[in-house]
């Protein structure tokens, strides 16, 4: 043997100076191509699960509830506002527009929800004491007992809520009508 030859330990042929031995097949060959692709495919779930995280965070404003809506009549209200209420109309008891048949009594007891922070409201609200009473009592002189009845509660608090804010109060803001007594009795 010269010293220009290489000795094969293993065997084998000898094999070129600087040459690699040629790879044998089977699983030694797969396993570094699979080990790629499920490293990733595992990289890309993490990418997608921090994704979705990130924006379930983002569209649910990292946790905080989200129950504020513009409308209080809305039936799809969360937590209801709490108001502050004038109470001092007192009870007021009218007949009704009915003139042929039965004739129709009318006795409310209404209140006034505003914004507890307004004191302005409170003030106005207490400055027309006089003119919310006679405004209940022609309100309800104009109204037919058919008009009063129970199926048309909440329009009648629509009703009166517009008309106090378009057309009564200056700076108040009517944000509530409740009735602590509306009865409709017929006269005999």
């Amino acid at each position: 043997m010269s010293d220009s030859e290489e000795l094969d330990l293993d065997g084998g042929e000898a094999t070129e100076a600087g040459a690699l031995p040629p790879k044998k097949g089977g699983l030694g060959g797969i396993l570094p191509a699979i080990l790629k692709f499920v490293a990733i495919g595992l990289g890309a779930l993490i990418f997608i699960i921090t994704v979705a995280v990130i924006t379930f965070n983002i569209m649910n404003k990292g946790g905080k509830v989200q129950t504020v809506t513009a409308d209080p009549t809305s039936p799809y209200v969360g937590k209801r506002p709490v108001y502050a209420y004038y109470t001092n109309i007192g009870s007021i008891t009218v007949n009704t527009r009915d003139t042929t048949g039965a004739r129709y009594s009318v006795t409310v007891v209404m209140n006034i929800g505003y914004d507890p922070e307004d004191q302005a409201a409170s003030a106005e609200l207490s400055n027309r004491q006089v003119e919310l009473r006679d405004f209940v009592r022609t309100y309800f002189q104009g109204k037919y007992a058919a008009d009063l009845s129970p199926e048309k509660d909440a329009q009648i608090r629509r009703e009166i809520q517009t008309i106090l804010n378009d057309r009564f109060l200056d700076t108040a803001k009517v944000r509530s009508i409740m009735f602590d007594k509306f009865d409709v009795m017929e006269i005999y």
